[in-house]
């Protein structure tokens, strides 16, 4: 009898051992979709929110105003977020189709490669970076896991993806040929969308000049310098050291300008900003911002640097969120535009939205008549708002983009 019971208890252990093997396998699995498909979802979903609020209602005019506009936006974020681009989504601010339906000329597509923990706009160091966890967790190839340019290198490839998979409702542009070709095709009737690759900081070099020649070769036809942290090329109006341009810096512009790239001051020092205006020869942008006039903090522009950036034939593109504008409401947005008017000129202003960008929005891009609704309310010409809405920026474009 006690061999019987024995070797039943013998028996008994290995389903016991293998249920325990299936358990740690089913929470493993759990954990890993966790990590990266509901982590990821959850994150962009948490940090591209649209505010809840009641916004005005656009009137027949401005619609109308609005559907004869050529718009250009030159500041979005979405190829840092996991989501197909050709498709709408409930999460976050802009996709091709919500682009379509704001009738959106051109959307510049920033590469966002790297972005410190507690990220503020008074004081970051470089040491930290929360992208690589979301890289990783995205499941994007490994390589981009520890290089800051195979990162904006993948974001290049993401949207040509984009491009190709779109059956010619969204085209790249790289050169004044190309934009010729987008805004005749929108003469024409044809539902087409363009998109300029972007990098928001130059860090992705990694100290070596020879990667603007690789990001070009890519699609980078706008750079930004710096972004929340000094860096290899310049320091940031958020990092440690406020000072200005490196050597390297220097030979940068020089080499941008020499391509055909727009050289954008966003988030650049005051010191690195005059460094530039004292050098450059072409247009210059600050692709996404607000003006201190309206929204007192150091990530706006002060009057002095709008007269700078206009006296290049630059623009400044006003965005919508909180420390852009200080209120998500088009009133906000528009008061800062016009403040720049006032300052600078009616060409001297344009839209950068800062889509996707981890921040709160009142409204997303296919709502973006609001703001020509704004306009329009306030008594500004119909030429006047085209030149706001898109003409300015598509100015600068042809001015510096390559033939």
């Amino acid at each position: 009898m006690n061999k019987r019971i024995g070797g039943s208890s013998e028996r008994k252990r290995p389903r016991r051992g293998l249920t325990i093997l299936l358990g740690l396998v089913v929470v493993i699995a759990v954990a890993l979709v966790a990590l990266f498909v509901v982590v990821p979802r959850y994150v962009d979903q948490s940090r591209n929110g649209v505010a809840d609020g009641e916004l005005p209602e656009v009137t027949d005019e401005a619609k109308g105003v609005h559907d004869r506009l050529t718009i250009v936006d030159l500041h979005s974020d979405s190829l840092l977020w996991k989501r197909d681009f050709l498709t709408r989504h409930s999460r976050g601010h802009m996709d091709l189709p919500r682009l379509e339906e704001g009738n959106v000329a051109l959307q510049v597509l920033s590469s966002v490669s790297k972005s410190p923990m507690g990220q503020n706009i008074d004081g970051n160091d470089g040491d930290s970076d929360n992208i690589t966890l979301l890289a990783f967790a995205q499941l994007q190839p490994p390589k981009t896991w520890n290089s800051l340019l195979e990162r904006s290198l993948y974001h290049a490839q993401k949207l040509d993806r984009a491009v190709a998979d779109s059956d010619g409702r969204l085209v790249s542009i790289r050169t004044t040929g190309d934009l010729d070709n987008l805004l005749a095709a929108r003469e024409r009737g044809d539902q087409v969308t363009g998109a300029l690759f972007s990098v928001e900081g130059l860090h992705n070099l990694e100290g070596e000049q020879d990667n603007v020649q690789v990001l070009f070769d890519a699609g980078m036809r706008m750079a930004g310098f710096t972004h929340f942290f000094d860096n290899e090329v310049s320091d940031s109006a958020h990092g440690r050291d406020h000072g200005g341009l490196t050597d390297l810096g220097r030979d940068v512009v020089a080499e941008l300008e020499d391509l055909g790239v727009v050289i954008d001051l966003a988030h650049i020092s005051s010191e690195a900003m005059d460094d530039v205006l004292s050098i450059s020869t072409n247009p210059v942008v600050v692709s996404h911002g607000g003006v201190q006039a309206t929204c007192d903090n150091n990530r706006n522009l002060s009057d002095e640097q709008i007269r700078g950036i206009a006296g290049t034939g630059g623009v400044i593109g006003i965005g919508y969120w909180d420390t852009a504008v200080c209120e998500m409401a088009p009133e906000a947005v528009v008061d800062a535009i016009e403040h720049v008017i006032e300052v600078a000129g009616i060409e001297s202003v344009a839209l950068g939205s800062d889509y996707d960008g981890s921040v709160e929005v009142g409204w997303d891009t296919s709502e973006i008549n609001l703001v020509t609704n704004e306009l329009v309310a306030r008594g500004h010409s119909e030429e006047d708002i085209a030149a706001i809405m898109g003409g300015n920026a598509l100015r600068v474009l042809r001015d510096v983009l390559p033939e």
